[in-house]
């Protein structure tokens, strides 16, 4: 049943461009409501060029608590957070927000623990193996910070941008948590593998991995939602795989922003 609006419902946005494709302000509407909050979640359709001036100009609405950020301000917006947990500020980017008590934004990212979390509910956690991890954007290099806080051995990261990738390694590598190395889409002698790249979206999207290399004893888990069984997830379950899905991780995301936006601090 949709929610009816009044003077006291709470506001919360959901921002990215384009943002048709979002499913998750229902849900975050329903979690919202059933731990007792007269609250709303709104999609919020904005460019990157107007992101900086749409998030200030918010700032000034008082029935606005929250915001959800969404590809492709995940790192404009936290330019706009006066404060932020250590994961946030580490990797320089936020996908939630919440208001400070002097009304500021505090911000966190929790893509990377929620695909950490989802890969737990399938029977795999990431202490002492060997991680290959594709994708160096937003949501790779939250997931890469992730797997190394829950204790990876090894984490190998592949990115076609190999300057951006070469900086992700060095920043991680500075944590000391584990050998921190570049990758490549070969797949041989990993425990895991990752796909935090948008490869799998579309019809004819090569595969970011050599997924003929794939041997059964590997998890491999993807963060596409759309289609729910991509190629890579497809073609490792062939293989005898185990795997973690896309719609499994912004499960587990989604209720982190929730517990985030109703004032709670998630630990990794």
């Amino acid at each position: 049943m949709q929610h009816p609006l009044s003077g006291a419902t709470r506001l919360h946005l959901i921002v990215g461009d384009p943002i048709a494709q979002v499913k998750s302000p229902a849900g975050v509407t329903e979690a919202l409501q059933q731990r007792g909050r007269d609250a709303v979640c709104v999609p919020w359709h904005v460019a990157p060029a107007d992101f900086d001036a749409c998030l200030r100009a918010t700032a000034l609405a008082r029935n606005v608590d929250g915001i959800i950020v969404t590809v492709p301000h995940k790192f404009a917006a936290s330019a706009l957070c006066a404060t932020l947990t250590e994961r946030a500020r580490f990797l320089g980017a936020v996908n939630t927000l919440r208001r400070n008590a002097d009304g500021s934004w505090h911000g966190d990212m929790v893509d990377g623990l929620g695909f950490t979390q989802a890969m737990a509910d399938a029977g795999c956690k990431p202490e002492g193996k060997r991680v290959l991890l594709v994708g160096a954007g937003g949501a790779g290099s939250a997931i890469a910070h992730a797997q190394l806080m829950a204790g990876a051995g090894t984490l190998a990261i592949h990115d076609e941008d190999t300057s951006r990738c070469g900086a992700l390694i060095a920043r991680l590598a500075g944590l000391g948590r584990g050998a921190v190395v570049a990758g490549s889409p070969d797949p041989t002698g990993f425990d895991i593998v990752i796909n935090a790249t948008p490869m799998g979206m579309r019809a004819g999207d090569p595969l970011p991995v050599q997924a003929e290399r794939f041997t059964p004893e590997q998890f491999v888990g993807d963060v596409i939602t759309v289609p729910l069984v991509t190629p890579l997830i497809a073609a490792a379950r062939a293989r005898g795989c185990r795997t973690s899905l896309g719609t499994e991780m912004f499960g587990r995301v989604r209720e982190l922003m929730v517990a985030f936006l109703l004032g709670g601090e998630v630990a990794a």
